[in-house]
């Protein structure tokens, strides 16, 4: 019975690696080109949420100022009620510079999870207040290369999507966020034809990162902004799924050339960062426990059969164990990952500790979201929505 789990779950992992790799040679990918240049007539709208992010905000802004393209620029800076002067820092980085406005978020008796309510307040400000052609949300702790927005524009506009969202590489720095981090882009690399998924409309195969999102204006308006994500706790992935609920249109990329990340600085912020929100994707009691059972059977029981007296069982073990490794490096040098390629390789051979480390914090976000403990950057997070 044991040698029959550890090959299906081997036959498995070397499908999902096989699909990796498809989607890293056919997905697209957000990177500067010589002839498809955001056109001049682009008016660029480009919001960032920010709460206590007076460390990080000064770098992004830099980036915003420097970035080449043809396009007209306006930049949105919303101080969500941080308690480190984020905003006066805001104004002091951007020096003076007419295309750079930074606000603080209009009170909104309606309430919303998390950053919900900036995301909403931000998108209507930017409809009202800038007439832009394309609206571009990204968060403070990313770095933007001189070309990302040109260079995302123009792929907004060759896809012919509403809706992009050039993920951005991860930078991860200690063992913990090595661990967590690049299962992000793997998870959705190993789970979808993404250029198929990328034609189609269904709400429940729509793939998006907030730390960055490209998006028509017009579109935009029409979904009513960010408005549905008021009571969600991962408002990209809902406000994705809207775009796709109105029949728009909506794409995910590989875009590490042109956007980097680094989310979290240690351990306790990868747990509390991720627990606040994985929860909401992986279902709720025996749904989340057959996720992880299935999960669990692809990616961590194969390589348990490498301790195997069977030479048979030893032999699928190696094939799972090797296929999982593959996996997880096909899709973190397609991230356009920060790391060399030795140092991806190393930390791709953790795979299975990966997964574990990711059920851990799946169960635990879910017994936070019944205790009603979940809290990030000091704010209660209400789930009961």
């Amino acid at each position: 019975m044991y040698g029959r789990l550890v090959r299906a779950g081997a036959l498995a992992a070397t499908a999902t690696a096989a699909l990796a790799v498809v989607n890293a040679r056919t997905a697209p990918v957000v990177a500067p080109r010589r002839g498809g240049a955001a056109a001049a007539t682009e008016r660029v709208t480009v919001c960032i949420p920010a709460r206590d992010e007076a460390a990080r905000l000064p770098d992004l802004l830099a980036d915003l100022l420097a970035q080449r393209t043809a396009a007209a620029l306006t930049v949105l800076v919303l101080d969500d009620e941080s308690t480190d002067g984020t905003a006066d820092v805001a104004v002091a980085a951007a020096g003076g510079d007419p295309r750079v406005r930074v606000d603080r978020r209009r009170p909104d008796a309606a309430g919303g999870v998390g950053k919900s309510v900036t995301c909403i307040d931000l998108g209507d400000r930017a409809l009202t207040e800038t007439d832009p052609t394309v609206v571009v949300f990204v968060d403070a702790d990313v770095r933007l290369t001189p070309h990302a927005v040109d260079a995302a524009v123009a792929e907004l506009r060759e896809l012919r999507t509403a809706f992009l969202s050039p993920w951005p590489g991860q930078v991860a720095v200690t063992r913990a966020e090595r661990l967590v981090q690049p299962l992000l882009s793997w998870s959705w690399s190993v789970s979808l034809y993404v250029r198929g998924a990328n034609r189609g409309r269904r709400p429940s195969m729509g793939v998006a990162n907030g730390q960055f999102l490209v998006m028509d204006a017009a579109a935009y308006r029409a979904v009513g902004g960010h408005r549905s994500t008021r009571g969600a706790v991962a408002d990209d992935l809902e406000l994705v799924r809207e775009f796709r609920r109105h029949g728009l249109p909506t794409a995910v990329g590989y875009g590490g050339r042109v956007a980097t990340c680094r989310m979290y600085d240690d351990a306790a912020q990868v747990w509390a960062g991720h627990g606040k929100w994985l929860w909401s994707q992986f279902g709720r009691g025996p749904v989340a426990v057959a996720v992880g059972a299935v999960v669990a059977s692809i990616w961590v029981v194969p390589p348990t059969g490498l301790l195997a007296s069977s030479r048979r069982t030893r032999r699928w073990a190696a094939l799972g164990y090797g296929a999982g490794v593959v996996s997880r490096l096909a899709s973190r040098r397609a991230e356009g990952s920060p790391d060399s390629l030795f140092r991806d390789v190393v930390t791709s051979s953790w795979h299975p500790a990966s997964i574990v480390v990711g059920t851990a914090l799946a169960v635990s976000s879910d017994r936070g979201r019944r205790r009603g403990t979940l809290t990030w950057k000091s704010r209660a997070l209400d789930t009961r929505r």
